[in-house]
């Protein structure tokens, strides 16, 4: 159960509390210590003054058009759903988000899902007052992550990525601090335990709606939804999520474990996804160095050698000092072929990968395992876009192929995999490329119709063809 965003008012007043928390911080530091040692710097002190550069609020907004008593009246009585023409209101939410990934340039943050939903701006707001305009990229909605991406201004100090844990490094019990931007009052932190590594099964074996989620009790509210969880050393072990009951679940929250967030940073830090490209391995992130975590067979990245477990701490010359850094020299090379230096073992390796544009693999995977031969995207944008469909123009068919025996015909547009726009090139890749021979694909095609006068209407039907 996802916990329900509240309206704020002032996002300025959002940033205060951390304003203030900083300020205060400043101050002490500026002091003569009485002793050698404060007793009250301890630990859970330490990591929040570690973890707070790494940390922002975030604020959503839209406008939104209410229904004329007239449009309300036909709405009401007739069920008609009839667009808003009324005066527009801006419909705010609060959120909190963590930086994971930092360029010299540009910072990443990581956040829920549900708080950028149907959001037309966002804004967000660091530790010390800065303020950004943030750009959604990517997103999973079964996870309920999402990036976002803010630039840094000339002269403004860098960004702060915080550091992960390692995928299974709790302990039932240990200390966890939950920081983020509750009620809209920014900078707030709560101390607990670690009550639960997932929630899977209740007593009776019933499954829970909750996907391996921690469980905690430090106080998790409105706004914390995208905020961090630590533990004491001030490494991410979760993502702040909801909490059981707004009225009667104190002390029973929830947050999705390091080991989801660092397998969805690999998907969102992959080259596929970033650059469109087919390199075929997903990498750790923080902390350094970069490891492989997988390589997928006959890839580009396997034909090169590389392997799971190694690290890679160059490419084309040049150091690699994060995921997204590595994103971007990988996509900068020339001709798309890479020179990298890994660690193997102790041992430095040169290795050179060519990556394959995804939308050649994806044509070549209609041509092997359908039969069909597609031209690019580009093509018929160039044709007339008010009436032509957005697809891939079919230009052949393989004769006795699955295709041709499912009566598909050099000039009909294919809009979609299986429900996967083909424009969405990453996931139509997974599409073609993951079933077995006899598996259907169901295509979404459309077929022109000629008039006498010149005119072409088009019409769209789906088809089940069999994988080869």
């Amino acid at each position: 159960m996802k916990m329900r965003l509240q309206k704020t008012a002032d996002f300025r007043r959002a940033g205060t509390g951390a304003l203030i928390l900083a300020c205060l911080a400043s101050f002490s530091g500026a002091q003569a210590p009485l002793r050698d040692t404060d007793i009250r710097r301890n630990a859970t002190v330490a990591a929040i003054e570690r973890v707070t550069p790494s940390v922002v609020n975030i604020r959503t907004s839209k406008l939104v058009r209410r229904n004329t008593p007239e449009e309300e009246f036909y709405r009401r009585f007739f069920g008609w759903n009839l667009a808003g023409s009324g005066p527009a209101e801006e419909q705010v939410n609060i959120g909190s988000g963590v930086i994971v990934e930092a360029t010299d340039e540009e910072g990443y943050i990581l956040t829920n899902f549900h708080v950028l939903q149907q959001a037309e701006r966002v804004q967000v707001q660091l530790w010390d007052g800065r303020e950004y305009e943030a750009e959604k990229l990517l997103y999973q909605t079964q996870k309920d992550l999402a990036l976002l991406k803010i630039v840094r201004r000339a002269g403004e100090p860098p960004f702060h990525p915080i550091t992960l844990a390692a995928d299974d490094d709790l302990l039932l019990g240990e200390t966890v601090i939950a920081i983020g931007n509750p009620f809209g009052l920014g900078g707030s932190v709560s101390r607990g335990i670690l009550s639960s590594k997932n929630r899977r099964l209740d007593a009776g074996g019933k499954r829970l709606d909750y996907p391996d989620w921690l469980q905690t009790d430090a106080d998790i509210n409105p706004g914390n939804s995208g905020g961090p969880l630590v533990n004491i050393r001030g490494e991410l072990i979760g993502i702040n999520v909801a909490v059981y009951n707004q009225e009667e679940g104190k002390g029973t929250g929830f947050a999705i474990p390091v080991k989801q967030i660092s397998s969805a940073l690999s998907d969102f830090f992959s080259l596929e996804y970033s650059a469109k490209l087919w390199l075929g391995a997903r990498f750790r992130g923080s902390p350094q160095p970069l490891e492989i975590r997988y390589v997928q067979s006959h890839s580009p990245a396997h034909d090169a050698g590389l392997r799971e477990g190694q690290q890679v701490i160059e490419v084309n010359g040049q150091a690699v000092s994060s995921l997204a850094r590595f994103c971007q020299l990988m996509a900068a090379s020339p001709n798309h072929k890479a020179r990298l230096v890994v660690l193997d073992n102790g041992r430095q390796r040169q290795e050179v990968v060519q990556m394959v544009p995804l939308e050649e693999v994806n044509r070549a995977l209609f041509n092997k395992r359908l039969g069909l031969t597609v031209d690019s995207l580009s093509r018929v944008a160039g044709q007339n876009p008010s009436s032509t469909p957005t697809g891939l123009p079919v230009t052949s068919v393989e004769k006795d192929g699955p295709a041709a025996r499912a009566q598909l015909e050099a000039g009909m547009i294919v809009s979609a995999v299986d429900n996967v726009p083909v424009t969405d090139v990453v996931n139509l890749s997974n599409v073609l490329g993951n079933k077995t021979s006899g598996d259907p694909f169901r295509l979404l095609v459309n077929v022109a119709t000629r008039y006498a006068n010149g005119q072409v209407r088009w019409l769209t039907g789906s088809v089940d063809i069999p994988a080869r």
